[in-house]
């Protein structure tokens, strides 16, 4: 596995938006390259299986880890999350199959209903976080813009939900003009509100076949709404989702079904 890497400053990929005065893009253009940030979020060709360590920061009260391992198969909008760890939630799990989410505690050996928009394991990422973006499906572009994201050179867009199956109404996008890859995300309520902020420092590309994908090394989320102020400065929740040993081999069917994680619960 290579690593696609470009040195930057957090704090400026998540806070720092200095704007470009050049607006050349056309419009025929912006769209393209949205299309192509929305593909980099898919493998449609391929299944895809990582490590995830989702590691959440709460203000004045530590850290809290969680390990899960993550199937995906694209292509038939599946997806199956075991975590691993801590060990009090070790065997829980989440499926999407047939349109539907499903949430699976082993302590109880019940399946209930979820949806995208629950948070994963009470942090502020989302299920929908771990699954494919649809920026040109479900948004259409309300404006656009070439802008500097600390050393990266973007458009920004801002786009505004086409349907009513979004997490959020509006949502604000950073992708890099060269490689179509997302580097900030804002999402936002239907009065304009900031919710969340992610930021994407880097890349690993990953090959299969012929074609490269590439795959965010960490995702940086912030919850705007969640925070405390300390030694007079506000510091908000934030969550850290670090991928790892991620592969593109094709799984067995029953990796996508409940009784996979029934049976891996027990393990």
């Amino acid at each position: 596995m290579k690593l696609f890497t470009k040195k930057s400053c957090l704090a400026a990929l998540i806070f720092a938006a200095v704007y470009s005065a050049s607006f050349a893009i056309s419009s025929d253009e912006a769209s393209k390259l949205l299309a192509k940030a929305e593909a980099s979020t898919a493998f449609y060709g391929t299944d895809f299986t990582a490590n995830y360590e989702v590691v959440q920061s709460k203000p004045g009260e530590g850290r809290s880890k969680t390990n899960a391992k993550i199937y995906r198969r694209d292509s038939a909008s599946q997806w199956t999350i075991l975590i691993t760890a801590p060990l009090k939630d070790k065997g829980k799990g989440y499926l999407q199959t047939d349109s539907n989410i499903w949430f699976y505690d082993p302590a109880d050996r019940r399946f209930t209903f979820s949806s995208t928009r629950d948070r994963f394991q009470g942090t502020n990422a989302n299920t929908s976080d771990f699954a494919p973006q649809n920026y040109v499906k479900d948004y259409k572009i309300d404006s656009f813009e070439e802008v500097k994201l600390g050393t990266f050179d973007c458009v920004l867009f801002t786009l505004k939900a086409s349907s009513k199956n979004v997490d959020y109404p509006q949502i604000k996008l950073w992708v890099t003009k060269d490689d179509g890859l997302t580097r900030k995300k804002e999402d936002y309520s239907l009065s304009g509100q900031k919710l969340r902020t992610t930021a994407i420092p880097s890349y690993q590309k990953v090959t299969a076949g012929d074609k490269n994908y590439h795959i965010p090394v960490s995702m940086i989320i912030q919850d705007n709404l969640k925070g405390k102020k300390i030694n007079g400065k506000m510091d908000y929740e934030k969550t850290v989702i670090s991928i790892s040993n991620a592969t593109l081999e094709k799984q067995d069917d029953a990796v996508y079904t409940k009784p996979y994680l029934e049976l891996m619960s027990g393990k």
